[in-house]
């Protein structure tokens, strides 16, 4: 096979890799580092009222697709009342109902957000009404202020934003002040805006929410307008016309109409209150992708049962393991008992700490390989052999699970889940080279199984790799392309540069 289709496999496969975790990181949001954390918000509605006799309805409107902020969940509390959502005119609404409510009545809505980029999906632009009908000063103010605007604009938005500006000055001319009263309020300046506005053939709504401050408790929702330049509604501050909204303002309701309804009952009060909290990024970036019902989330080990994830965190550290093993085979070369064997003893030592397991695995290999010399004098077949020395290795493990348990010692209770048969398989082979090129090469790969086997638990079950590999498992792609390119190196090996480094002296010399 050619070098280039080498290459071109190799090159697929990183692009592969670093464009799924690109998508991951920079568009879902995924934390490259676990403990990441994310700024939450939870933001409480409480509607308070008296029932005045007769069966009950409460509407409440709640969040619908908020500009700058996604909702992670949503809780309603009411006992003994009945609760359906609806969506009305573009608006979300919670319905309550009970047929004998007795005494005060108080009904929660509560909502946890997290802040996101963008503006949410794009929001209708309703049907224009008639120009209302002034009456005749109102209409000459009307006409007066549009024409000053007018002059002074370039388009809807600039128009918008002059006419905010000029209703909200400190010293309004004599139009502004026969249509807004002295002192006005900031509900109050929407509502001109968007009658004055009207006249202009220029769609304009009320909005209204509330900023998200940490411990803020009995909050008053506060209003906002929105114009229509024919795209985008454009979101305009009442007291200065600038354009925005700011990053702690949580849109709750679009509209001028009150945000709840009640039959047969009075006193009503709408209060909110905010608490920020801190949760891991992980799980709520999972769950705003769940929300945005995107395709890679159809395929990631988060929807897996739990059970199988843990399964699955383990052996996708293994081609870690095996990458690490490669390279201190073909490149280092650092001999070993067997390929692979060294990852399963690293994986045997993730249930210890590492030096426990490391003692306990060379204390049993060591007595194990004593009663193979043992029955080397006993003339048997290999595998009634293989089949002795297994057993011999339950025992001495059982041994020292006893022994570490009198000694209150409980590291050692782990020893039951090491791979006895491969430690029965390593006395197996360190007998054979120790038989056929003596006890040094036998001693020799024996302390490079142990090392590598070290050095990949290392390697595999640190926590950011542990985490990066199990959130982004796109990425064992690039430990692949790694493993193609290193099957292709036929260069010197680093231990054969310094066994010949005596004979490359004399060569230059």
């Amino acid at each position: 096979m050619r070098r280039w289709h080498l290459l071109a496999l190799v090159l697929v496969l990183l692009t592969s890799a670093a464009s799924l975790i690109a998508y991951k990181v920079r568009v879902l949001g995924y934390p490259l580092a676990p403990g990441a954390e994310i700024e939450g918000w939870i933001v409480e509605a409480r509607l308070s009222f008296t029932p005045t006799g007769g069966a009950v309805k409460a509407e409440l409107a709640i969040p619908s697709e908020p500009p700058g902020y996604v909702q992670l969940d949503e809780n309603f509390v009411s006992r003994g009342y009945g609760l359906q959502t609806e969506e009305r005119d573009g608006q979300r609404l919670a319905l309550w109902t009970t047929r004998r409510p007795a005494g005060p009545q108080t009904l929660y809505y509560r909502t946890t957000v997290t802040g996101r980029d963008g503006q949410g999906e794009a929001q209708p632009v309703p049907a224009l009404d008639e120009v209302p009908a002034y009456q005749e000063v109102e209409g000459e103010a009307v006409q007066a202020i549009l024409d000053e605007v007018r002059g002074k604009s370039a388009d809807i938005a600039t128009f918008s934003s002059i006419l905010v500006r000029l209703l909200a000055s400190p010293a309004p001319d004599e139009n502004v002040q026969l249509l807004l009263p002295p002192n006005a309020g900031r509900e109050q300046r929407v509502r001109t805006a968007i009658r004055i506005l009207a006249g202009a053939r220029i769609p304009a709504r009320m909005v209204q929410g509330v900023r998200l401050a940490d411990g803020a408790r009995n909050l008053r929702p506060e209003h906002w307008l929105e114009v229509n330049n024919g795209d985008d509604w454009i979101p305009l501050d009442p007291t200065s016309g600038a354009r925005g909204y700011p990053a702690d303002f949580f849109v709750w309701w679009r509209g001028a109409d009150a945000p709840y309804a009640l039959d047969n009952a009075r006193n009503a009060e709408l209060s909110f209150s905010v608490v920020r909290t801190l949760e891991p990024a992980l799980e709520m970036v999972t769950r705003q992708a769940q929300l945005a019902d995107s395709a890679v989330m159809a395929y990631s080990l988060s929807a897996l049962p739990v059970h199988v994830q843990n399964v699955y965190r383990t052996l996708l550290l293994v081609p870690i393991g095996i990458l690490l093993i490669v390279f201190l085979r073909n490149v280092v070369g650092i001999q070993t008992f067997g390929t692979f064997m060294p990852v399963l003893i690293s994986l045997a030592f993730r249930e210890t700490d590492l030096l426990s397991g490391a003692i306990m695995f060379t204390v049993i290999v060591a007595l194990g390989l004593l009663v193979r010399f043992y029955l080397e004098h006993l003339k048997l077949l290999l595998v009634p052999r293989l089949a002795v020395v297994v057993i011999v290795v339950i025992l001495l493990m059982l041994l020292v699970s006893m022994l570490s348990y009198r000694m209150q010692f409980d590291v050692g209770l782990s020893v039951a889940l090491f791979p006895m048969v491969i430690m029965a398989m390593t006395i197996e082979r360190i007998s054979i080279v120790w038989e056929e090129h003596g006890p040094a090469e036998a001693i020799r790969q024996s302390m490079g199984s142990l090392v590598v086997a070290i050095l990949s638990y290392l390697a595999m079950f640190h926590p950011r790799v542990d985490y990066f590999v199990f959130v982004f498992p796109e990425a064992l792609l690039i430990v692949l392309a790694m493993a193609l390119l290193l099957g292709r190196y036929t260069g010197y090996r680093l231990s054969e540069l310094l066994r010949f480094r005596d004979f490359n002296a004399a060569s230059r010399a």
